[in-house]
């Protein structure tokens, strides 16, 4: 009998060491799935950035998420198993068969409680710390688990391609926009992030999907200037003009044959006046289109992100656009982009800068037709669709499939759209409330 004592004795302290440390090894496994799925790749790069090697190895690992769950999900239940076998056994050889159900019932709290729920808390209140330290660990059970998680990829991809679902292991990298907005809109609605930052955020990231046809000034607001005028008058019209840059036009405003500069006008007529003397004949001689610039055209379909590139590598701030057919639409300045980003850029020579937007006496808001739907939105906070139109007005033409008359009334997309006024077949001020 003693020694069979002595054998069950060892047996004992052997299992329930064995259970222990199979507990403490299912603890990591879920800590560190926790961990480095929940750790935040921009906060690893960070500290990569600054040296440290387990988060560069934490990077490392990520990049493949469906490797490194495959891996620490196989390790996980293996140990589980191999813990809750063992307990089995060990429960059993000392209760007989009721050993089996007190068994399940132990190693149920214990598996939960210091294998998942205490773990895991941990490694989601300090991700990233914690998946720098167990990333070369996982390294090390990536590899030996490999071929295993190999075979049971392909498997998984495999059925899953049955029900016509496609794994794409690149879609977290093409989530990182919306993840970044995401991010930007709970940090505003919890005070965090100011409304003003988010903006300025979300219109730098919206630059590569945005074309410059949606912010450029139509042609119908673009002031010009014949060439065939008389010198006074063209002086004339750049010193009242708010502009800094004027294109210049010959016989048709679609035939741009140069883009002056006011300076660079001012200073061809000083040079006549200083050399010739202040006399008419002087001034009969000068010709615009030798202080003209060369124009600088651009597509409509051009991303708003290629042509601020354009404008840095040019060392220009001004381009006129033209449709597929060559015809002139518009023209768009640097200033229009980066006003995309940081909001309306007003000066002195802005005569209407200071309301393009304001309210009415009965708490409405008056628009002008020509804003765009997408400033408007940023101003109030609203969600107006921007697919089908660029402007207020072209959005109310668009919905209506008319061209409305004035005090005509709009129900859309849950606001009430009034025009107040109209110039010719343009709608120039409109009144809107959310219903």
């Amino acid at each position: 009998m003693e020694p069979s004592s002595s054998l069950l004795d060892a047996a004992f302290w052997i299992t329930g060491t064995s259970i222990l440390a199979l507990l403490v090894l299912s603890a990591f496994f879920s800590g560190s799935e926790t961990a480095l799925t929940a750790a935040s790749r921009g906060k690893l790069r960070a500290r990569a950035d600054k040296g440290e090697k387990g988060a560069a190895k934490a990077l490392e690992i990520t990049e493949d998420n469906e490797r490194l769950i495959g891996s620490v999900l196989l390790g996980n239940n293996l140990v589980n198993i191999l813990a809750a076998s063992l307990a089995t056994a060990l429960f059993t050889r000392i209760f007989g068969e009721s050993g089996v159900a007190l068994a399940t019932l132990v190693m149920t709290l214990l598996v939960l409680i210091f294998a998942e729920v205490l773990p895991k808390t941990y490694a989601i209140t300090n991700a990233e710390a914690a998946a720098a330290r167990t990333a070369p660990i996982i390294t090390l059970v990536i590899s030996i688990f490999s071929p295993v998680v190999s075979a049971v990829r392909v498997f998984v991809r495999m059925v899953l391609s049955l029900f016509g679902v496609k794994i794409d292991p690149d879609s977290h990298i093409l989530a990182v926009r919306e993840e970044i907005a995401g991010a930007l809109y709970l940090g505003h609605s919890e005070g965090v992030v100011e409304k003003e930052d988010r903006d300025r955020i979300l219109g730098a990231l919206d630059l590569g999907d945005r074309a410059v046809e949606e912010i450029m000034l139509h042609r119908s607001g673009i002031e010009m200037i014949d060439a065939e005028l008389e010198p006074q008058a063209i002086l004339d019209q750049c010193l009242k003009s708010s502009h800094t840059r004027l294109p210049v036009y010959r016989d048709d405003p679609d035939n741009i044959i140069g883009v002056v500069h006011a300076k660079d006008l001012l200073r061809a007529m000083y040079k006549l006046v200083t050399e010739g003397g202040l006399s008419d004949e002087v001034l009969k001689n000068f010709d615009i289109t030798d202080v003209a610039m060369k124009p600088y055209f651009v597509p409509e379909t051009t991303t708003l992100d290629d042509q601020m590139r354009q404008f840095l590598r040019l060392r220009t701030h001004f381009a006129l656009v033209v449709d597929e057919y060559g015809v002139l639409q518009g023209l768009i300045t640097l200033e229009d982009i980066l006003e995309e980003i940081v909001g309306e850029i007003a000066d002195e020579f802005d005569p209407d800068a200071d309301h393009p937007i304001r309210r009415s006496d009965d708490n409405q808001f008056l628009v002008d037709g020509a804003m765009t739907l997408r400033d408007l939105n940023r101003a109030t906070d609203w969600n107006l669709p921007d697919d089908e139109a660029n402007t207020v007005a072209g959005l109310v033409i668009h919905e209506a499939q008319i061209i409305p008359e004035v005090n005509q009334v709009f129900n859309l997309h849950g606001f009430r759209f009034e025009v107040m006024a109209k110039d010719g077949n343009r709608i120039t001020k409109l009144k809107i409330r959310k219903l």
